[in-house]
């Protein structure tokens, strides 16, 4: 029985010490093994065997790139404005050995590391150069890290500014600040396209009153034509029909009617013409046989060709010239009036909408050259100063 029991005594103790000596170590994990106090070797992932009682494996350590954030460090910048730096350091471990002997706690001192190389760079900047120098920043602190660290068996690959706080009576100087500079360019903004709008509104009434006056143009053309002609047709009638002295006289009293329509119409200018036509009318209406006008009394009738001749007729208009003078056509229509050609020549020299000049925003916006103070300089050829007589004029 006491055989039995020292042997399971030994079997157990067998298995201890076997489960002692036989090690695994994880993946990206690394393990520095000692050998009665003084170090053997560093063993990598896997299966790893050691002595018991004489070898002692230390806590294993994390070879894979590691990210710290620091809490936020107060810093005093050049012109002496303390902001709050916040920081994250990426690094990795690449020497178990060094990060386990040549440094006691390889992340505190990575932190303090960290903290002074921040004051030492942001120290030399003053707030706009640390607000929009974060790229220097980050690459001053990780040379000086990864220089530092090299030693402990550390490598920093990245170092990155999380926030930069200033104080918060310089966080509103800095809000007004930008807000003014956002009112100015928009205040600038809004001018620019006002004085762009103006222009291209001047531009815009500037074409509309050159077409305006060229309608005009051609609706004056059109109605003096459409006139001129109204007045030729009319003369060539009563010419043709051989009207006399009392033809016109009656045409006359048959217009008095209108002359008399008006309120301010308060005289009449009756012509000493009309005067002899009305007395010749009323000797050829005096009463005969019943009243009606006889033959001997009858008025006769004068064609334009018995009043060529007479003296006087150059007067009443009725000349051999006119009488044979054939009538032209006008044109009455505006497709009429562009076909013949009177808009082009009264329109030749003149500039049109299409010909002027377009003004482009910078062009309107550049600054005018100064004007010459010489007066005799802009003077127009053929043209005196005010005030200058005529040689002529001074001799009278």
């Amino acid at each position: 029985m006491e055989t039995l029991i020292v042997l399971v005594v030994l079997a157990v103790l067998a298995a201890v010490i076997v489960a002692s000596s036989v090690k695994i170590i994880p993946q990206a994990r690394t393990a520095n093994i000692e050998r009665l106090g003084k170090y053997n070797r560093t063993a990598g992932a896997g299966l790893t065997l050691i002595i018991p009682f004489v070898d002692r494996m230390l806590p294993m350590v994390d070879m894979r790139e590691q990210v710290v954030s620091f809490p936020p460090q107060p810093v005093i910048t050049e012109d002496n404005l303390v902001v709050s730096i916040d920081t994250v350091v990426y690094f990795q471990v690449t020497d178990a050995k060094a990060a386990t002997y040549e440094i006691a706690n390889y992340i505190h001192a990575v932190e303090q590391l960290t903290t002074t190389t921040l004051r030492n760079v942001v120290g030399g900047m003053n707030l706009e150069e640390a607000l929009t120098s974060r790229d220097s920043i980050n690459s001053q602190l990780r040379g000086v890290l990864d220089d530092a660290t090299t030693r402990w068996g550390l490598r920093v690959s990245r170092v990155e500014l999380k926030a930069i706080d200033p104080p918060m009576s310089i966080q509103d100087s800095m809000e007004k600040q930008m807000r003014a500079e956002r009112d100015r360019r928009a205040a600038i903004l809004t001018a620019e396209g006002t004085k762009q709008a103006a222009i291209l509104t001047a531009e815009g009434e500037r074409q509309s009153q050159i077409l305006s006056a060229e309608g005009e143009a051609q609706a004056r053309v059109l109605r003096a034509n459409a006139e001129a002609e109204a007045i030729e047709v009319v003369f060539d009638a009563i010419h043709s029909g051989g009207a006399d002295s009392e033809v016109l006289a009656y045409q006359y009293l048959q217009s008095l009617p209108k002359i008399a329509d008006g309120q301010a119409t308060t005289m009449f200018v009756v012509p000493a013409e009309l005067t002899r036509a009305l007395q010749g009318l009323g000797e050829a209406f005096a009463p005969g046989d019943g009243g009606r006008p006889t033959p001997e009394h009858a008025p006769r009738r004068r064609d334009s060709g018995d009043r060529a001749g007479e003296p006087g007729a150059e007067h009443a208009g009725v000349t051999p010239e006119r009488a044979r003078r054939p009538r032209g056509s006008r044109p009455t229509t505006a497709d009429a009036l562009r076909a013949s050609g009177v808009m082009d020549a009264m329109t030749a020299g003149a500039v049109t909408a299409e010909d002027m000049p377009q003004t482009s925003l910078d062009e309107a916006l550049a600054t005018p050259q100064e004007i010459d103070p010489d007066p005799s300089a802009g003077r127009t050829p053929g043209t005196r100063p005010a005030g200058e007589a005529d040689g002529n004029a001074v001799g009278h």
